[in-house]
């Protein structure tokens, strides 16, 4: 399935875009060098600008300045930002390059910011690979700008807040995440799945994942300060992104490998819009958008299962699907016709039809504490 026109080049750039803010926010997280230099100027209301990138690429920008090759620290970033022009730290923010800089970027750059230095600040980055970093001198806002991106530093109170809010919406989808998941297993033990049950989990744990990347964000930003909300989101997530590989693998009309990654790129890629379109869900999976996903039944071919049963080597449960082809086949299988599959035996076939029947007394129980 083909990206639609210029889809593929807008997602690409809204990741890059997007990775490099996430880089360019640790640059400058509470605990680091680079935050303490910022806070002193930002507290002491001079103002001041700081460009960090490759100095060589950057000097058809300069005009006048200082030239300096100090090592950092946050008492030179202080003392230089009192005087007026911008400050050249090397790529990784460990040297003061230059400062007292006038900078001179291509004044036709259209940027919709209204003061001298934030304009300035815009148009840089728009025109280099520099991430550059605006401090308000009358309303102590620190501004990032990356490419086409202005970002504004929150105070950690206030990004604290949102980490947490997103924390509590997160618990809330996880848990409906559970839910469809719950029911999704108990139907593919009863060989009634429909493509409705399988796209409402893979929805789910898509919009799970997409509110973890948020909160990760929220995370970086806040650096030293959110360790303990890291340690949350580590344990709500646990599992959400290898279920969501296998239900993929299990319900792909096509299992081929290039189909499979590819399937689960297109996934990342999709629109919010897109991603609550069961249609295009299906299609995505190979399937025609027009059908009726609530009446069109599937079968896994038991890869989410069998992924959960302990010390079970991924070879080997390659090795059963491709032997049986689905779960329902595995189930009626017997124990000798299981134990002919290379890298199974006497041993692991017992402990693959024990981890089998855990798994339908596990979801009996879930589905009950969830009723």
């Amino acid at each position: 399935m083909a990206p639609r026109p210029g889809e593929e080049l807008t997602t690409e750039l809204e990741s890059r875009q997007t990775s490099r803010l996430v880089r360019a926010l640790e640059m400058v997280a509470p605990g680091t060098a680079l935050r303490e230099g910022l806070d002193n100027i930002q507290h002491a209301r001079t103002g001041g600008m700081i460009v960090i990138g490759d100095p060589d690429e950057l000097a058809f920008l300069f005009s006048g300045g200082i030239k300096l090759e100090l090592d950092y620290s946050p008492a030179f970033l202080y003392e230089l930002a009192k005087m007026d022009g911008a400050i050249v730290l090397n790529s990784n923010a460990t040297k003061i390059v230059h400062a007292n800089v006038q900078l001179t970027p291509d004044p036709t750059i259209l940027t919709l910011e209204t003061g001298t230095r934030h304009r300035t600040a815009a148009r840089t980055a728009k025109q280099t690979d520099a991430l550059v970093i605006a401090i308000s001198e009358r309303r102590e806002v620190v501004s990032l700008f990356v490419d086409a991106i202005k970002y504004i530093l929150d105070d950690i109170p206030v990004v604290l807040a949102k980490a947490n809010q997103g924390l509590a919406t997160l618990d809330k989808y996880r848990s409906r995440l559970d839910q469809v998941s719950t029911r999704l297993t108990a139907l593919e033990f009863e060989g009634g799945v429909t493509l409705h049950d399988v796209l409402t989990v893979l929805q789910r744990a898509e919009l799970v994942t997409r509110m973890a990347a948020e909160i990760e964000r929220h995370i970086v930003e806040l650096g030293s300060e959110g360790r303990l909300i890291e340690m949350q989101l580590d344990e709500t997530m646990v599992g959400v992104s290898a279920d969501k590989a296998a239900l993929v693998h299990d319900y792909l009309v096509d299992d081929l490998d290039h189909n499979y990654q590819g399937a689960l790129n297109q996934l990342v890629r999709l629109s919010h819009q897109d991603l609550l379109d069961f249609g295009r869900l299906a299609e995505l999976l190979g399937y025609d958008r027009k059908l009726n996903t609530l009446d069109y039944p599937v079968s896994p071919r038991g890869i989410r299962i069998l992924g959960r049963i302990p010390r079970l080597p991924k070879l080997v449960v390659e090795r059963i699907v491709e032997e049986f082809g689905g779960l329902e086949e595995l189930l009626a299988a017997t124990d000798g016709e299981l134990e002919t599959v290379e890298g199974v035996g006497d041993i692991r076939a017992k402990d693959i039809r024990e981890g089998l029947r855990r798994q339908q007394e596990i979801n009996l129980v879930d589905r009950y504490l969830q009723t």
